[in-house]
């Protein structure tokens, strides 16, 4: 089992307090090695809540997280950082490029914590963004790219490291219907060549359906 939540709370405010809102209620998941699910809910549900708690972003008030077997919840925040950087990708609903950087750097730029960017990594880099058909504008900056371009730029660079996991959050909300396709055939054909687990938060039904299995988190649990 690559991740496993096993009865994971958390809430916002004090505990006890009026005020204390709970979000994620002894919420329990398994997800399999190159399984792709989705995780659907309204908004205010707590869907970026889990996302962030299975990405190590956040910490549960209780319940233990284990990935590939070893518990994540008792890390330093250094050791949490070196595991998301060694083991996730991240695609988010903006792409969140470096305006000031080329297509080309910013799929490169998760390498630079690692240490020096390889030949390997550069060849990797190559071969995905050939891939997904924006070679010719591996030079451009954001503002020179389309928004279909940029969030496949996203796509690229949550892969770079090649994660063992990645977790996208709404990342077809910011595009069209026709780029939205597009980025939704992309991820799950990713997934699957390159055996990576996928999760995904979204309101797209077109890209839930695509997945593997689909829950929707309910009352701060996943039915």
């Amino acid at each position: 089992m690559l991740l496993q939540l096993k009865n994971i709370s958390k809430g916002y405010g004090e505990q006890g307090a009026h005020s204390f809102r709970s979000v994620l209620r002894q919420l329990n998941l398994e997800i399999k090695k190159g399984e792709r699910i989705s995780i659907v809910g309204p908004s205010g549900s707590g869907k970026t809540t889990l996302l962030n708690l299975m990405g190590a972003l956040d910490q549960p008030d209780s319940g233990e997280i284990y990935f590939d077997g070893t518990n994540i919840t008792s890390y330093s925040k250094k050791e949490l950082a070196e595991f998301r950087n060694r083991h996730l990708g991240f695609v988010f609903q903006l792409h969140h490029l470096m305006p000031q950087l080329t297509l080309w750097e910013n799929v490169l730029l998760p390498v630079l914590p690692m240490g020096k960017v390889t030949k390997n990594h550069e060849e990797w880099a190559e071969y995905l963004i050939k891939k997904v058909g924006i070679w010719e504008q591996r030079n451009q900056k954001p503002a020179e790219m389309s928004g279909g371009e940029c969030q496949r730029t996203a796509v690229i660079r949550a892969l770079i490291n090649k994660p063992e996991l990645i977790l996208a959050d709404e990342p077809t909300g910011a595009l069209d219907e026709e780029n939205a396709v597009a980025l939704t055939d992309l991820l799950v054909q990713l997934s699957r060549e390159e055996n990576v687990t996928l999760v995904t938060v979204t309101h797209a039904v077109q890209l839930a359906k695509e997945m593997e299995k689909s829950y929707t988190l309910k009352n701060g649990k996943l039915v």
